[in-house]
């Protein structure tokens, strides 16, 4: 089947959309953004095609009728699966990169030691492995580093004050080695863990092991159809990175107003927030950018400005927004500034001002920020849409919707659950039509 991707290569998370020839979403992949942005750019555009594959499964199950009202629990199943067998890869990936990196460091006589206790910490992190996938189990990130770097970190803490040896040692291996495994893409092993995750999938489930040959049939069906990367188009803040030719590439704002437009047709005017910046976009009926205006001098306001906060607070970025949600009390935050905002934080928290009202104040703070670039692109009209990472922040929202109430009156504010995915879904869009409506045929490989 010919596929359509976009890829979005933002500051912090890079994303990818695969669409077929019916322009129907039918896979999404995120991943970190790195110093290597061509790895960042494939390992995106892998997940999405995984993800695309799952959605393939789920529509052959769904026609075979196999598996009636357990359809949900089975794919479910069969993705926690899967991503175990990756993570477990990755893991001894991991494991061997550190040893080479203990080869050349210079522990001297405590070496030896350090070796025995590495040993130990891959011991212990492998066996907890299995419970960071078991239905129900909640991990704060997807992301290989930040699930490994978690296990490794606290298993390595408690290793290193039973063996004697100095914990930095440990830290300083994981240091040296992580970059490298997150770096490396796992493409040919996908097909293996797969079939793995489906013969574990059987054993978990042992209610389908009755319906094997129904249920293995269309599944198998879809690892042997190729999805063909027909043409793939790269926007984003480090666009200019990615490797492939200039004219596989759109602008952010170009992408983000025809991706907007796709997952809400009425769109007139858009508000996009990353991680490095803001971005207001008016839009004509058909998705075309007819104006806009950004942050033009520093990432305040944006993801990036949120996660100095939550790490201020010692919270997760996650946390920030349910916290704001439990004020009680109106505070006005001077300073959008990241270079600032610490100190104020303190100098609040020293006044005695509670955390929650603290951060109900910084998320307004932020959104009068982005009202007042809204407001320079030519307003807001109906209807408004919110994308980017910071869609998802509660207290954003929250915030957004009080602000425009005030100043321009009860508007539709659309904000999808996907919307981070926005610049990636325009750039899918533009890819299909490259191909669809002015018949290139050249494909963009990453």
């Amino acid at each position: 089947m010919r596929c359509f991707i976009g890829i979005d290569l933002g500051s912090t998370t890079t994303k990818a959309v695969v669409i077929d020839e019916d322009q129907n979403v039918i896979g999404r992949g995120i991943t970190n953004s790195r110093s290597n942005y061509d790895t960042a750019a494939t390992v995106a555009k892998t997940e999405a095609l995984i993800n695309g594959r799952f959605h393939l499964f789920r529509q052959a199950l769904a026609r075979t009728g196999a598996l009636n009202g357990d359809l949900d629990t089975f794919i479910g199943q069969l993705e926690r699966d899967f991503r175990s067998e990756q993570y477990l890869e990755q893991l001894v990936d991991l494991e061997e990169t550190c040893r080479r990196s203990l080869e050349t460091a210079h522990f001297g006589s405590d070496a030896g030691v350090v070796r025995e206790a590495l040993d130990e910490v891959f011991k212990r992190v492998t066996v907890e492995a299995p419970a960071l996938f078991a239905p129900g189990a909640k991990r704060k990130s997807d992301f290989f580093r930040d699930i490994a770097g978690s296990q490794y970190l606290a298993i390595g803490e408690e290793v290193s004050k039973e063996m004697g040896t100095r914990y930095d040692y440990l830290l300083n291996l994981f240091d040296r080695s992580i970059i490298e495994v997150e770096n490396r893409v796992y493409t040919d092993s996908v097909r293996r863990h797969l079939l793995a995750a489906l013969e574990r999938s059987f054993i978990a489930l042992p209610g389908t092991q009755g319906k094997r040959g129904a249920i293995e049939a269309p599944i198998k069906g879809v690892l042997d159809t190729d999805m063909i990367e027909t043409y793939v188009v790269g926007t984003g803040y480090g666009r200019a990175r990615l490797p492939f030719s200039k004219e596989h590439i759109r602008s952010e704002i170009l992408c983000h107003g025809l991706g907007a437009h796709v997952m809400y047709p009425g769109t007139a005017t858009v508000l996009d927030i990353g991680g490095q910046d803001t971005k207001a976009i008016q839009v004509d009926p058909a998705g075309i950018v007819e104006s806009f205006q950004m942050n033009d001098r520093c990432a305040a306001g944006c993801g990036r400005y949120l996660g100095y906060i939550a790490d201020e607070m010692n919270m997760g970025l996650h946390e920030l927004g349910p916290l704001a949600m439990k004020s009680t009390k109106t505070i006005r935050i001077n300073s959008t500034c990241t270079v600032f905002a610490g100190a104020e934080l303190r100098d609040r928290l020293a006044l005695g001002d509670k955390r929650e009202d603290i951060m109900a104040g910084l998320h307004r703070s932020i959104i009068l920020r982005a009202m007042s670039i809204l407001a320079r692109s030519g307003g807001i009209r109906n209807e408004f849409t919110f994308t980017g990472g910071v869609a998802k922040n509660e207290a954003a929202v929250k915030a957004l919707n009080e602000l425009v109430e005030e100043n321009y009156g009860k508007l539709t504010l659309n904000i999808d659950p996907d919307s981070i995915y926005t610049g990636a879904l325009g750039g899918a869009t533009f890819a299909w039509r490259a191909v669809v409506e002015e018949g290139k045929v050249a494909e963009a490989r990453t």
